[in-house]
C-alpha cells in the first residue's frame, strides 16, 4: 500500500487580506469617533499602512482591521506588525504577510512530529513546506491534532491530504 501524507504550509489568501482591508477602510470613514482625525488604512507596495493624528487612533485602526481579518478566518500570526511610529504630525503603524515556513520553523515542526508523534511518521522540508507521511492515515490525524494543539509563533495550514 502506498504512502499516505499531508503538506504543512503558512500561506494567507490574498484576496481576503484585500476584503478585510476593504471594509477595515470602509468601517473607519463612517465610524463617528473617526471624523476629522485623518485615520485611514491602504495597501503600500507588499505593506499594509495605517495613518491617524494620534497613537490611540491608529491603534484603534489596527484592532479594527485585525477585527476584520479573524472574521474571515485569517490568523493574527500571519501579520507582522510594527510599533506606531510618529512621523509629522501622524503616526503610523506598518503591517506585513508572513507567508512560508522559514527553515528554522520547519525544523522546530519536524522535531516536534518525531518526538512526540507516532511512530513511522516521517517529515521532511520542501522549501517553504513541511511534508509529512505515514503508512497509516489514523497516525496523520494523530499528527494533524498534536500540530493544532501546539502554540507555533507562526500561523499552519494543512493541505494536499491524500
Amino acid at each position: 500500500m502506498a504512502d499516505s501524507s499531508f503538506d504543512i504550509v503558512s500561506k494567507v489568501e490574498r484576496q481576503e487580506v484585500d476584503n478585510a482591508l476593504n471594509q477595515a477602510a470602509k468601517e473607519i470613514s463612517q465610524r463617528y469617533d473617526f471624523k476629522g482625525v485623518d485615520a485611514s488604512i491602504a495597501w503600500s507596495g507588499e505593506r499594509i499602512e495605517m495613518r491617524a493624528n494620534s497613537k490611540e487612533r491608529v491603534e484603534a485602526v489596527l484592532d479594527i482591521f485585525q477585527s476584520k481579518l479573524v472574521k474571515r478566518g485569517i490568523s493574527l500570526k500571519a501579520l507582522d506588525t510594527g510599533d506606531p511610529q510618529a512621523s509629522g504630525k501622524e503616526y503610523r503603524i506598518g503591517s506585513s504577510l508572513q507567508e512560508g515556513i522559514s527553515q528554522d520553523n520547519a525544523k522546530k515542526v519536524a522535531k516536534v512530529i518525531r518526538d512526540e508523534g507516532p511512530k513511522g511518521v516521517k517529515a521532511q522540508v520542501q522549501g517553504d513546506e513541511l511534508r509529512v507521511t505515514s503508512k497509516s492515515r489514523d497516525s496523520l490525524q494523530e499528527v494533524i491534532t498534536l500540530l493544532k494543539g501546539k502554540d507555533f509563533d507562526f500561523a499552519l495550514q494543512f493541505v494536499n491530504y491524500r
